[in-house]
C-alpha cells in the first residue's frame, strides 16, 4: 500500500457512512418542509457541519437548522427581555404541532422538543440514547445581511452569520478538492489532543479555514497546518470567522491544544522527511503516531533509515490555561 493509499484508507475510517448521511439529509428536508410551510416563517435552511460537508463518522448524531421568522409577525422579537425565550417557545410549539411523535400533523417524528439557550433541541430518539439523533432548530430574524438569534440565558438577541462559514468552506474546497476531506481528518485528530476537556470540532474547522494550505499533497499540507495552527493557537483565541460571535470556545485549553499541535507537527516533519527519502513504511508509522490506530500500519519492520523519534508530551495538570 502506497502512502496515498494509506491516506485514502484512513479517510474511509474518518468519513461518515453514506447511508447515515442520506438519512440525516432526509430528516433535514422533513424539518424544512414542515416548518417552512407556516406563514410566519420566511425560510428554513441547514447550517452546521452537515451543510458544510465537514461531518465525520462513524455515525451522524445531529444536524442544525435555522428557522428565519417574519419580523413583522413578531414586532417585539429582537429586543432584550422575554422575547428571546418566547421565540424558542414558539418554535418548540411548532415542532410539537407539526412533527411531534404523538400528534404531529406533518410527520410523527420528534419525541421531545426542548428549548435551550439558542435553539430547540429535538430528540428523534429517546433522550439519553447513546446512538440517538437530535436536530437543533434555531429561530432567527434577518438583520443587516446576517441574523439575530435569541440567547435565552442572557435574555438578549445576538448577531450571527452561519452562512459566512458555509460560503468560505465551499470557496476553499473549490480551490483544492481535498479541503473538505482534510477538515474531516483534522476533526478526527482533535480527539487525540492532550487537553483538559474537549476541543470543539468547529475550532478545528476554523483553524483549517485559515491555516490549511491549498494545492499541496496531503502530507505536506498537514505538516504546514500543524505548525501554523500551533502558532495561531498560542497567539490568541480562535474566533468566529464572520467576526460577530467572538471566541468560539472560551473554555478551550489553548496551552494543551498548542502543545498537541506542535507534537503533531514534529511527527509530520519526520513523516514527510522519511517519505522523501523513500522510507514509505516509516512514514506510515509516523502518520499512525499522529492519527492513531485507524491509520493503516505498514506490514514490514522498521527500516534502518531515519530515526523514528516521537516527541513525548507528558500529561500536564493545567488548572488555569490562558483563555485570551
Amino acid at each position: 500500500m502506497s502512502l496515498n493509499e494509506a491516506f485514502d484508507a484512513f479517510q474511509q475510517k474518518v468519513d461518515a457512512d453514506p447511508t447515515q448521511v442520506s438519512e440525516a439529509r432526509e430528516r433535514r428536508e422533513t424539518f424544512k418542509s414542515a416548518l417552512g410551510g407556516d406563514a410566519d416563517v420566511v425560510e428554513v435552511w441547514g447550517s452546521g457541519s452537515l451543510r458544510r460537508s465537514t461531518h465525520i463518522g462513524p455515525k451522524i448524531h445531529d444536524l442544525d437548522l435555522v428557522v428565519v421568522f417574519d419580523a413583522a409577525e413578531y414586532p417585539d422579537w429582537g429586543e432584550p427581555g422575554d422575547s428571546a425565550g418566547q421565540a424558542l417557545d414558539v418554535l418548540g410549539g411548532k415542532v410539537n404541532k407539526l412533527l411531534g411523535a404523538t400528534n404531529g400533523s406533518f410527520e410523527k417524528l420528534v419525541r421531545l422538543a426542548s428549548p435551550r439557550s439558542h435553539a430547540v433541541k429535538c430528540f428523534i430518539d429517546l433522550p439519553g440514547d447513546a446512538d440517538g439523533f437530535t436536530v437543533d432548530a434555531m429561530p432567527a430574524l434577518q438583520h443587516e445581511g446576517a441574523l439575530l438569534i435569541p440567547e435565552k440565558t442572557s435574555r438578549k438577541w445576538v448577531s450571527a452569520d452561519p452562512l459566512y462559514l458555509v460560503n468560505e468552506v465551499a470557496k476553499r474546497n473549490s480551490e483544492w478538492d481535498y479541503f473538505l476531506r482534510m477538515v474531516r481528518v483534522l476533526k478526527a485528530w482533535r480527539r487525540r489532543a492532550d487537553v483538559n476537556g474537549k476541543v470543539k470540532s468547529l475550532v478545528m474547522e476554523v483553524l483549517a479555514l485559515h491555516h490549511l494550505p491549498s494545492g499541496y499533497a496531503r502530507p505536506e499540507a498537514l505538516r504546514q497546518f500543524f505548525t501554523a495552527a500551533a502558532t495561531a493557537v498560542g497567539n490568541g483565541p480562535v474566533e468566529d470567522p464572520a467576526g460577530l460571535c467572538g471566541e468560539i470556545q472560551p473554555d478551550l485549553d489553548r496551552v494543551g491544544l498548542r502543545d498537541s499541535l506542535l507534537n503533531a507537527a514534529d511527527l509530520a516533519d519526520q513523516a514527510c522527511d522519511a517519505a522523501e527519502q523513500g522510507y514509505t513504511d516509516d512514514a506510515k508509522r509516523l502518520w499512525r503516531e499522529v492519527f492513531g490506530g485507524d491509520f493503516p500500519a505498514p506490514k514490514g519492520k522498521p527500516s534502518s533509515g531515519p530515526a523514528l523519534i516521537a516527541p513525548a508530551v507528558a500529561p500536564r495538570p493545567i488548572k488555569d490555561a490562558p483563555q485570551g
